[in-house]
């Protein structure tokens, strides 16, 4: 039976200059085709039936009102109402190693982008998947690391979406808090470079004057990895870096954790790291990821049609 598929062009922000988010749109439609399914460029800020829909980018109940960010919920609750769904195409996990994204590798889920609330279609990966981005990427498995010098805790956007609005520093102050009844090692603050606040909550930290910890400068995080004991992160990519790097992650949000898997969740074992397996985990990341030319040959339609219909 034929399953038709709507991809919408204007739930892109307006004035995107990033030719892959057109192409996505663009892209998902000629792989439907390729399949022999029904699809559909939807080129205006109308909302058509379809048996799937297909957005680049996703949309919070927190998020500011704009044109392109109303489409995307009227979309996700169209298709809610119809016992429908919506395929959302999210940023790449293994970005650290391609970091212009060469390759052009993207997430894809459907109806939400947490594991708590997305079908990753990665239940019963192929390994041969992580073979191809391991050997496209130059990615390795590093082993798990046995000492370091610091605890390095990686922050979120202050307040974003995936904190659930929370502010950042008192995060990062109980933290930090949590951690000191564990542990008397060094901690380092890697602030999240896309912040708007990143400056003023660096000299936050530094007023208040807290104990063997310090602001990181480093412009990449694979270099605040390097000389790490383990990572400390909420809930976002950095703990998916970490964990193919070899370095330790504790996590306060694990079930929305793309890493969750391979994390730990106490700071009780700061001090007593258990070394997870990481092969299955990786290869149901991997399963998860496909390229504009797999998208537009047909070869990502081919794996996620297999979901379209599960609910």
């Amino acid at each position: 039976m034929s399953i038709s598929v709507a991809s919408y062009l204007m739930g892109i922000p307006p004035g995107n200059t990033n030719p892959e988010k057109p192409a996505i749109i663009v892209n998902a439609i000629e792989g439907v085709w390729k399949g022999g399914d029904e699809g559909t460029i939807v080129t205006d800020y109308n909302v058509v039936d379809a048996d799937v829909a297909v957005m680049q980018g996703f949309v919070h109940p927190g998020s500011k009102r704009s044109q392109h960010l109303d489409l995307r919920r009227r979309v996700i609750e169209h298709q809610q109402k119809r016992g429908k769904r919506t395929l959302i195409v999210d940023a790449n996990l293994f970005l650290y190693a391609d970091p212009g994204n060469s390759n052009k590798f993207l997430r894809y889920s459907y109806d939400g982008i947490f594991p708590t609330t997305g079908e990753y279609c990665n239940g019963a990966p192929d390994p041969k998947r992580w073979e191809l981005i391991k050997n496209k990427l130059g990615l390795e498995i590093k082993p798990w690391k046995n000492n370091g010098n610091y605890i390095l805790i990686c922050c979120q956007r202050d307040g974003g979406w995936s904190m659930d609005n929370q502010p950042l520093l008192p995060w990062v102050v109980r933290t930090i808090q949590e951690i000191r009844k564990y542990s008397d090692r060094a901690i380092v603050i890697r602030f999240h470079p896309g912040d708007k606040n990143q400056i003023e909550h660096k000299r936050s930290i530094v007023r208040y004057r807290l104990p063997n910890v310090r602001v990181s400068n480093a412009d990449s995080i694979m270099q605040d990895l390097t000389s790490a004991h383990c990572l400390v992160n909420h809930n976002s990519s950095p703990g998916v870096v970490a964990a193919i790097e070899g370095v330790p992650i504790f996590l306060t949000d694990a079930p929305r954790s793309q890493a969750k898997d391979v994390a730990h969740t106490n700071f009780a074992d700061l001090e007593n790291i258990t070394t997870f397996d990481r092969q299955p985990w990786i290869e149901k990341m991997a399963q998860m990821h496909w390229s504009l030319d797999e998208l537009k040959d047909g070869t990502a339609w081919k794996h996620l049609r297999q979901w379209a219909d599960k609910r």
